[in-house]
């Protein structure tokens, strides 16, 4: 049985965290099992649950690398327990390993659901997630809606102190509308 890997990517407030959760919450109905992790970095909201922006959540295994998410996965193999699904949240966290992980997963016969960022606030590629979705067999792409104009977005702002922030500013800054704004590319500004 070969596996799979669905990423689910967009920029903030597109509904990716909401879409995974009811991708994995529609397992139940066929009695698939999965099992959810998330980058520990992410504690917006809960320490231990994967939460959308608003509000609806579900509960996951935090955790600090993405080997991590292999070892867990086969320290359930050996104790006899086997996963249908493998959910995997704010992709754009975890080291590059993550591809391998993934790959090695999808070989193993599970089939992975990632949402992620897919830029960062610069319109860069995110961290992993340009490799994951090369090697993705589904890629979907969710918009926001622009804060300024109201058209579809497909970029996030990162906006500090009111303003737009800076190209050289932290890749990494973990926030939610106290941060970010989506935005459509003609509003989206970057100071250089």
């Amino acid at each position: 049985m070969t596996g799979k890997l669905e990423v689910i990517r967009g920029c903030m407030f597109s509904g990716k965290t909401e879409e995974l959760i009811r991708r994995l919450n529609r397992l139940q109905y066929a009695r698939q099992t999965f099992m959810l992790f998330k980058p520990a970095i992410d504690n917006r909201y809960e320490a231990a649950d994967v939460v959308s922006h608003n509000g609806i959540k579900l509960q996951a295994v935090p955790i600090r690398g993405s080997y991590e998410i292999l070892g867990r996965i086969l320290d359930k193999e050996k104790s006899g327990v086997h996963y249908d699904v493998i959910g995997i949240d704010e992709g754009q966290f975890f080291d590059e390993g993550i591809v391998k992980v993934a790959k090695t997963l999808i070989y193993k016969g599970y089939r992975i659901i990632l949402a992620g960022l897919d830029t960062d606030f610069r319109g860069e590629p995110f961290g992993p997630m340009g490799d994951l979705l090369a090697i993705a067999d589904e890629d979907e792409r969710l918009y926001a809606i622009c804060s300024v104009c109201g058209q579809a977005a497909i970029m996030t702002q990162r906006i500090i102190n009111g303003k737009p922030a800076h190209w050289d500013d932290s890749t990494i800054l973990v926030g939610g509308v106290d941060r970010y704004e989506a935005r459509c590319r003609e509003h989206h500004v970057i100071i250089k």
